[in-house]
């Protein structure tokens, strides 16, 4: 069994908020879009994108990860379909990271820099890697984390829903044990809060405390940090 909780923040700086979630058991999907692009086109982007892949994966016949993987490719066309017949929404796109539940874990679909966590026995990491000029160019010229975080570089996404067609996506197949808890969440989470208040708080979560809780407490960590982003938390906790 697999409990499931998301919220989302506008944060403290921006006046709309351009994430998207959805939690839908029946199918065992859980997603998390951050969308960009002027006035309300990410907003368009995010929700577009996000309900495409749950359309997508409710259509196919049976599931597995090429329908997972399909779901999310579909999500591109149809935005970048969008953006061409509208040319109030060009240039607008969204990130995204999409878990599907099968067997005994979760297939991850990932796009952009939204990330998925998984904190079990073995500890706290992150599962996907960011598609970012940072970390696919800054990080491999070696430039340190000081500079990095500086750099005027480090909010350049090197991929994104609707920024091109065909569309690069990483995949991560990921076994759960009863008791490992997984977070999904935008970058006005991660890029904000530090690793080690993230662990604490999730940590929470694990040793009993309500997943809705958990929620809230991430994303008043971020708001208390300045909250310069939208924030959108998902946990998922694996139960016997």
């Amino acid at each position: 069994m697999l409990e499931a909780f998301a919220a989302t923040d506008k944060g403290c700086v921006r006046s709309n908020n351009e994430d998207y979630c959805l939690i839908q058991p029946d199918l065992g999907l859980y997603v998390v879009a951050d969308g960009m692009g002027g006035a309300r086109a990410g907003e368009q982007a995010s929700r577009l994108a996000v309900d495409t892949v749950a359309e997508t994966v409710q259509s196919a016949p049976s599931l597995n990860s090429q329908v997972l993987l399909h779901a999310v490719e579909e999500a591109n066309r149809r935005v970048l379909e969008a953006a061409h017949s509208d040319p109030k929404l060009e240039g607008m796109g969204t990130t995204l990271v999409a878990a599907l539940e099968l067997d005994n874990g979760l297939d991850i679909a990932s796009v952009g820099d939204s990330r998925a966590y998984l904190l079990d026995d073995d500890g706290f990491r992150a599962i996907t890697d960011d598609q970012t000029w940072v970390n696919e160019v800054g990080r491999p010229l070696g430039l340190d984390e000081d500079s990095l975080r500086t750099h005027p570089m480090r909010h350049v996404l090197t991929m994104a829903i609707g920024a091109s067609a065909p569309l690069a996506v990483n995949y991560y197949s990921v076994p759960l044990k009863d008791g490992s808890l997984v977070l999904i969440c935008s970058d006005g989470l991660h890029g904000v809060v530090e690793g080690a208040k993230l662990e604490r708080i999730v940590r929470g979560g694990r040793q009993g405390v309500a997943l809705e809780e958990s929620c809230q407490q991430l994303i008043e960590a971020a708001r208390e940090a300045g909250g310069p982003d939208n924030i959108t938390v998902l946990l998922m906790r694996k139960s016997g």
